[in-house]
């Protein structure tokens, strides 16, 4: 079943959780996770939880499952923390709706455990006194040739590189990062003891006191296929699960956790786009940033929000004027759909306004509304710029619990642009898309659940059950669930 409309795509978002623990109920914040992701597969039975190890490093057996929902909730054993993928979807609204869901998944497990004094939970990317990053990874399924990665994803860097200045998560403080010698190297998982040669410690940066990306200190290459102490803004990933007719799924690693909506949307939107153009051929003269690497972070920490970089050739540039040429050749597809046209007109304002007054935007982009609330709380306690406390104002801001979070505070009060409903988030809690695969594999999954089976294999593209009754889910865009295929 190909897609229903020019340029619709695949497009699923995975988040990892930090996690904070107060009080003696719970040991650590691995416990912590472990009894979140057990109350739901166990005593939610929202789930079918893995029955064999999908990877023997990052997730062993138990560890997580698909859910209900078409999505996945597991806990990544490098680092033990809670990861959260959504179904597989064709549009944003459902998107962030399924992306909220898990919020709203993981707060309920919460307080049923009675574990709100004990338990916080964030939507954030960065963990400003550990040094850790967390991500928050798009995947989109993308026209690829052999050339991709050598010759297509540069006309994409400037794109991804300058989308920070609404899609940035904001953070106050920066860290730098320090190689480590030989007896200071991270051996925490097996995973380091065999791949990690070359570590780097991390330590506070004074020199910044706000900047809008929570993860562009941290990312020290362009595309890299290992990216333990080696984060990348691309990671190939070439999986038959994400394969169809000629499609592979594009894993990007630099993006954060955007707790407002439109700022979600808006990155999401037009990341789609550019990838259209790209598949289309229109990018031929893409701007070709000299130094993307230092021109991620630049553009980040830059207080004068002037946001310059240099081009290959020596010419100057500005985020905002490359942006804008990425908008431009992205206008031939206005008419395709109303969403596409939604994404158009909203890009346009938005670098105009973040042209003349970025300020403007604190009700749809977490960078502003964030720098807003630092200002207001620095004004009001009589602070210094870079005071600790602020951190912890950074932090709350991204607390997933709605009746905890800033975001969420901002949100209730009215000051936040709503992209989807309350109602849309609630049912996707438990229902799947209804035009991707994911409804097929949570059919399946609910029919595992209520027979208590033991026996079976769930994966993005195909489940088995008993080793003889398989599912073939290979289209990700068709919700029909496939007769299986027996083998005795």
């Amino acid at each position: 079943m190909p897609p229903s409309r020019p340029g619709e795509r695949i497009i699923g978002i995975e988040t990892e959780f930090g996690c904070l623990v107060e009080g003696d109920q719970f040991a650590s914040s691995e416990a912590a996770v472990e009894a979140i992701k057990d109350h739901v597969f166990y005593r939610q039975e929202l789930g079918a939880l893995d029955q064999f190890a999908r990877d023997e490093v990052f997730e062993p057996a138990q560890s997580g499952g698909f859910l209900i929902n078409g999505g996945r909730l597991y806990i990544d054993a490098v680092g033990s923390h809670l990861e959260y993928a959504t179904a597989e979807t064709r549009d944003i609204k459902t998107l962030i709706a399924h992306d909220r869901a898990g919020h709203r998944l993981i707060t309920r497990a919460i307080r049923e455990l009675e574990a709100t004094k004990s338990i916080s939970v964030y939507n954030n990317s960065v963990d400003h006194f550990g040094g850790h990053t967390f991500g928050c990874h798009e995947n989109y399924l993308v026209q690829m040739g052999e050339d991709f990665y050598t010759d297509q994803v540069p006309r994409l860097l400037a794109f991804l590189i300058t989308r920070q200045v609404f899609a940035g998560a904001g953070r106050v403080g920066g860290h730098a990062l320090v190689p480590a010698r030989g007896e200071e190297l991270p051996r925490s998982n097996p995973i380091d003891t065999i791949w990690v040669s070359n570590a780097y410690l991390v330590a506070p940066d004074p020199t910044v006191s706000f900047q809008l990306s929570q993860r562009a200190d941290h990312i020290l290459k362009t595309v890299a296929s290992r990216v333990r102490f080696n984060r990348s803004m691309i990671n190939p990933k070439w999986e038959s699960f994400y394969d169809y007719e000629g499609r592979h799924r594009l894993h990007m690693l630099f993006g954060e956790s955007n707790m407002m909506e439109f700022a979600f949307a808006l990155k999401v939107g037009t990341t789609s786009l550019v990838l259209q153009a790209l598949e289309d051929n229109l990018l031929e003269d893409a701007p070709i940033i000299s130094g993307p690497l230092y021109a991620l972070r630049d553009i980040s920490r830059d207080p004068s929000m002037k946001w310059e970089c240099s081009l290959i050739g020596g010419e100057s540039s500005t985020a905002l004027e490359i942006q804008n040429f990425y908008l431009e050749r992205c206008q031939v597809f206005r008419g395709q759909s109303e969403q596409t046209d939604w994404i158009l007109e909203q890009w346009a304002t938005t670098l105009d306004l973040l042209g003349a007054d970025p300020m403007k935007l604190c009700d749809r982009l977490d960078w502003v509304a964030k720098k807003k609330i630092v200002g207001e709380y620095i004004a009001s306690e009589g602070l210094e710029p870079d005071d600790d406390a602020l951190h912890s104002i950074d932090l709350e801001y991204h607390n997933v619990d709605e009746d905890r979070g800033l975001f969420y505070a901002l949100q209730q009060m009215g000051e936040t642009f709503r992209f989807v409903d309350d109602l849309d988030v609630t049912i996707a809690m438990t229902d799947p898309p209804k035009n991707t695969r994911a409804l097929a594999r949570a059919e399946i999954v609910r029919r595992i659940i209520d027979s208590k089976s033991r026996r079976y294999a769930v994966d993005w593209d195909a489940v088995n059950i008993g080793g003889h009754e398989i599912y073939d889910l290979d289209d990700p865009f068709d919700p029909t669930t496939p007769t299986p295929t027996t083998h005795r």
